[in-house]
């Protein structure tokens, strides 16, 4: 009966955002959980534990899932918190859950919407600034909140508005804050500069964000955001600084002494001998550039260093 009442969302690839998001929705809505088996059992046993500012206790209620067969007909919203490296796979494995439904991203990197595209028409891509961590199997914790979720339209027809609308409104029905967005590609291009700037080159270093900032390092830092703007442009992307030297000033001036500290996922990455989000970053940068007669030779360059790691993980 619950099912008929309530909005149903299916979260897919439930990690520490989507367990996150997951918690705080279930007071929404039914919510379905695609996520690792140690966290199924986990939630099966005794539910979610949360702790942090949305909320500390333990969460029942919510259907861990391990594969599509166990989705009930009748969900009414997908969103994708998979790492966009897992992107593809999990759109294969769900891609009939996926048709003539609205599904969201609420990944990093730039692409992972143009993926989602290729199984349904009705895409709304997603930015999140608040921080997420997983404690153990089935137990998260959101530590802050910088800004609100902010969802935009991606591709999709004049149902596309509405869709939005009520994913929205789920969302906040639940307590979380969260925008509408009406260019969402430019959200989503300016939350990957700083990716773009400084995680793989600090991956490949082994060195905390600070060394962006080095005089040994900054020139080709700024290579790299010179070369995203200038694609970034030719994509029709408006970003928030007129110019590549306007972000440069934001970058060393304010972003990176602010993470001056820590180390970027993608150095615990190619740490783990995991694969990186590259080619959703610079990788992607220079596929762009190559399309539109754009030279990138440093995001080129990083992307191939990187890629390199990834297959010689002995080397580091």
């Amino acid at each position: 009966m619950e099912a008929l009442q309530r909005p149903a969302v299916l979260i897919l690839g439930a990690g520490a955002v989507g367990l996150s998001l997951a918690g705080r929705l279930r007071g929404a809505a039914t919510v379905y959980a695609a996520c690792r088996p140690a966290h199924a059992d986990a939630m099966l046993e005794r539910g979610l534990i949360m702790e942090g500012i949305w909320g500390t206790g333990t969460v029942d209620g919510i259907t861990p899932v391990t594969g599509p067969k166990e989705v009930p007909p009748g969900v009414d919203f997908v969103i994708i918190t998979a790492k966009g490296t897992d992107s593809r796979a999990i759109c294969e494995e769900y891609a009939g859950l996926l048709r003539d439904r609205p599904v969201a991203s609420l990944q990093n990197g730039i692409g992972n919407e143009d993926i989602i595209a290729r199984y349904t028409d009705t895409v709304i891509g997603g930015t999140v600034t608040t921080n997420f961590s997983v404690m153990g199997p089935g137990h998260v914790r959101v530590s802050s909140e910088s800004a609100p979720m902010r969802f935009g339209v991606w591709s999709g027809d004049g149902g596309a508005a509405a869709a939005l609308d009520g994913l929205i409104g789920v969302i906040r029905s639940a307590g979380i804050p969260v925008e509408a967005d009406d260019d969402i590609r430019s959200g989503k291009w300016t939350k990957a500069l700083l990716n773009i700037a400084v995680n793989p080159i600090c991956a490949l270093l082994a060195a905390p964000v600070g060394a962006a900032a080095d005089e040994n390092v900054r020139e080709t830092v700024s290579g790299l955001i010179r070369e995203t703007f200038a694609v970034a442009g030719a994509e029709g992307v408006r970003l928030p600084w007129a110019t590549a030297d306007d972000y440069l000033a934001h970058l060393f001036g304010v972003q990176v002494p602010d993470f001056a500290a820590v180390y970027p996922s993608m150095y615990y990455d190619l740490r783990r001998g995991r694969r990186t989000e590259i080619d959703l970053l610079n990788g992607y940068v220079a596929r762009l550039g190559e399309r539109h007669g754009i030279e990138t030779p440093h995001n080129r360059c990083i992307a191939g260093l990187v890629r390199y790691a990834e297959a010689h993980p002995q080397t580091l």
